[in-house]
């Protein structure tokens, strides 16, 4: 797969949305028997949203991006389809959420990585800071971070 023909977009549209969030629910809480519906929280409204559709629009990777201070944004719910990790698409949606993390004055991108996926937001230059939590007494998460500025883009 050639990551050239990702686009990432903002969804817009409920059929967006709803491919959105079962992308979400499908990589991050059915593997683990959870509910349709914990993909999920109460900060969805005012949060950033995005999608990595190939030419056809399917729904490849998500993401989203929610501001907790004035300065320092969080990157959650990091999903992407399993059969085309590995392929940039995960990259492309980090680059894109830097990019917006930086039109709303964000100086710092903040992340909970599961263990599993430490070694990729290192290659995206986010480094740990410390283990954080157990999400339902088996995948480990710890917290990293990334300083950002205009000037990297």
């Amino acid at each position: 797969m050639n990551s050239d023909f990702i686009k990432i977009i903002k969804p817009q549209t409920l059929q967006e949305f709803e491919a959105y969030y079962f992308l979400r629910y499908k990589i991050l809480r059915k593997p683990w028997n959870r509910e349709l519906g914990s993909e999920k929280d109460d900060q969805e409204a005012d949060s950033i949203h995005a999608m990595a559709c190939n030419q056809n629009n399917l729904v490849l990777g998500v993401c989203r991006l929610q501001l907790n201070s004035t300065h320092e944004a969080q990157i959650r719910y990091m999903a992407v389809e399993e059969n085309v990790q590995g392929f940039g698409i995960g990259r492309k949606l980090m680059e894109f959420m830097e990019k917006e993390a930086i039109k709303i004055n964000a100086s710092k991108i903040i992340l909970h990585s599961r263990v599993s996926a430490n070694n990729f937001y290192e290659k995206c230059g986010y480094v740990v800071v410390e283990k954080s939590y157990l999400m339902w007494g088996e995948i480990q998460h710890y917290l990293m971070e990334k300083e950002i500025k205009k000037s990297d883009f």
